[in-house]
């Protein structure tokens, strides 16, 4: 009788499993292709060049008959979108081993509690998207009316990469990145709680961002639409939280970023 039971177990874990991340394909390959459309919307209207040889993305400006309120309803829900699509392949572990970890349930209830842990994760990356975005037009705005500033622009992105990918090598970069590599695991059961799931999905959210905090730093600077650079971004994010050496990937993507960004400072001193 108990290894009936275990069998039957097991077979309803493996069923789970491919139910989970069946649905967890779905949602990212929906939002990819959300994602890459609004892009080469974005893409096809092309940009306003400034001074200092480099074009502004028409993220930051008003479309003909648009209001600033619709402006930033539009970015915040391109926003939404783009961070399940670049963060689903590295979150969707993390949720398979909150199921695990969660007290005993039914399936509907854990699939409830699964969906809420998300929620909460994708709650404070829209609070990074509402910050991102009047912070993002204030610069566009002084950079259209100020060119000496505007022609600074290329020197300011170099310095973004070379911080960015200082902050790599840190033990800041090492914590949040374990933490989002190991919470929570099968040694350690959580309440079934639907306040319990929405505080561990703001921890979840709150520790990805801080430990990605560079790579999206990079992002906006680079294009926050630019489908090249949210790709890179995606997988290095990606593969830092998943592979076995994830600390060392993490160092060698901050080699990249020091490189690049010291390789556009030269660049815009003409070297």
């Amino acid at each position: 009788m108990i290894e009936k039971s275990d069998n039957s177990d097991i077979l309803r874990s493996l069923v789970s499993g491919r139910v989970f991340f069946g649905i967890s394909a779905l949602v990212f390959a929906a939002s990819a292709a959300v994602t890459i459309v609004w892009g080469a919307s974005m893409s096809s209207m092309g940009g306003m060049p400034m001074p200092g040889g480099w074009t502004m993305s028409m993220t930051w400006m008003l479309m003909p008959g648009q209001t600033w309120a619709g402006a930033a309803l539009s970015f915040l829900g391109m926003w939404v979108v783009m961070m399940v699509a670049m963060m689903m392949p590295s979150l969707a572990p993390m949720l398979w081993r909150y199921r695990q970890a969660v007290g005993k349930t039914g399936p509907a209830q854990v699939g409830w509690l699964t969906g809420l842990v998300g929620a909460g994760y994708f709650f404070v990356w829209t609070l990074f998207g509402i910050a991102a975005f009047p912070v993002g037009v204030i610069l566009a705005t002084l950079e259209m009316q100020h060119p000496a500033l505007a022609r600074t622009v290329p020197v300011a992105v170099g310095v973004v990469l070379v911080a960015a990918g200082v902050l790599q090598f840190t033990t800041w970069k090492a914590h949040h990145l374990s933490c989002c590599r190991q919470m929570p695991g099968r040694d350690r059961t959580l309440p079934a709680k639907a306040g319990t799931a929405w505080r561990h999905g703001l921890r979840l959210g709150l520790h990805c961002s801080r430990c990605c905090f560079g790579q999206m730093a990079v992002l906006l600077v680079i294009g926050v639409m630019d489908i090249r650079a949210m790709a890179i971004v995606a997988v290095a994010i990606t593969v830092e939280r998943l592979a076995p050496a994830g600390q060392r990937i993490a160092i060698a993507t901050g080699a990249v970023g020091v490189v690049a960004g010291l390789y556009l400072l030269a660049q815009a001193a003409g070297l």
